[in-house]
């Protein structure tokens, strides 16, 4: 017989937004039960660097978003800091060229203006914040915003700390739906949950889920690599990266794209990224992108060139096709909410996710407007035939 459960929503998802989701939902009173099909922050978290950054959006409602949740991952680390390995580091983004320098500084001083601290450094200064770059750099610019965590951890501190009923190892299989098409729970492959509100925080199963409920959200894949050092006494004082990156982040190519990230973490090792390709949900490893990769670090730090590297995973972002996510209540389906498609800012964009979606469950009004990740925003297949 199949057990039932009855609560005020089901998360389905126990990655970092998933757990954002459902901490803020029970601290406003909601009872929520949080589902996932594997371990917690088994998928696209698990695989996460940490990232907090406002450097790499341009003014709009990604960058909004952004801003918003440092304010509230400021909060969580005043309760979670250590347990989550929260580091408030900055980041610098490194020009390669003069007139590279030139180009950060345009979006720089739009940044400005949008209310993201960022501070031009060229010359000497520039190695006064990051003294092992590479000689001959012109400069790049300063984010004090840039912040970093343990993505695992994070979720799993934030999925305990919520209290909200956590059941992993259960697939869901079937939005359950009234007669009128209204949520009221899902069906699992270990019983039914029922409820009158469903949350799809799946990552790169989002579009899956939201078709088990009839609507369209073409949430794909795309692979990314790091690459982990051995653990090092601090080298690396910020996350620095180079400016292609930005770039990089909002290519809509399919095809391999590597730039160098390089950032140091609290227990020692270093890690190096980015790339992104689609491939679908090919996990082989690519020792070519593994080696640019390394490439791109040792151009940026010399003296990574005699560092052992321990590791490597990949991983998945959930990419939607105009690099914003899906959040909030879908139309199509009263009671189903999106929280899902934030690509590789997802870990940074957790809170204010969780917050927005929690403040569309209880009736209040979201603290910004939720029409640009309108889940409903892409047309299907056949209408846009």
């Amino acid at each position: 017989m199949s057990k039932r459960l009855t609560c005020d929503v089901v998360v389905v998802g126990a990655g970092m937004v998933g757990a954002a989701c459902a901490w803020y939902a029970t601290r406003a009173g909601l009872d929520v039960v949080l589902v996932d099909r594997g371990p917690v922050a088994g998928g696209t978290t698990g695989a996460g660097e940490g990232n907090l950054l406002v450097s790499d959006k341009e003014p709009g409602p990604e960058l909004d978003l952004a801003l918003l949740s440092l304010r509230l991952w400021a909060r969580l680390a005043d309760e979670f800091g250590p347990a989550v390995e929260y580091e408030a580091k900055g980041g610098v983004v490194v020009a390669p060229t003069p007139d590279g320098l030139t180009a950060l500084e345009r979006l720089a001083s739009a940044q400005r203006a949008a209310g993201v601290a960022a501070e031009t450094v060229a010359g000497e200064e520039l190695y006064e914040l990051e003294p092992h770059l590479a000689p001959g750099l012109p400069g790049g610019v300063l984010y004090p915003q840039d912040s970093q965590v343990m993505p695992a951890l994070a979720a799993a501190v934030l999925a305990r700390a919520s209290g909200a009923r956590l059941l992993t190892g259960h697939i869901v299989t079937d939005i359950l739906r009234t007669p009128d098409g209204a949520v009221r729970g899902v069906r699992t492959d270990r019983g039914d949950l029922h409820a009158p509100a469903v949350v799809n925080a799946t990552g790169i199963w989002g579009g899956d889920v939201a078709a088990l409920a009839g609507v369209h959200l073409p949430v794909l894949p795309r692979r990314g690599f790091v690459l982990v050092t051995e653990p090092l006494p601090r080298l690396i004082r910020h996350k620095v990266y180079a400016a292609d990156y930005v770039a990089d982040v909002a290519s809509d190519s399919a095809a391999l794209q590597t730039s160098p990230v390089v950032e140091g973490t609290a227990a020692g090792p270093v890690l190096i990224g980015a790339s992104r390709e689609r491939v679908g949900f090919d996990r082989t490893f690519s020792l070519p992108v593994v080696r640019a990769l390394a490439a791109g670090a040792t151009r940026l730090f010399p003296a990574l060139s005699d560092v052992r590297a321990l590791r490597t995973y990949a991983g998945f972002r959930p990419y939607l096709p105009d690099h914003l996510p899906a959040i909030g209540p879908d139309p199509r389906v009263p009671g189903l909410h999106h929280a899902c498609g934030h690509e590789g800012a997802g870990i940074g964009l957790a809170p204010a996710t969780g917050h927005l979606i929690t403040q569309a469950l209880t009736g209040g009004t979201p603290e910004l407007p939720l029409t640009p990740f309108r889940p409903d925003r892409f047309p299907a297949p056949e209408e846009a035939a």
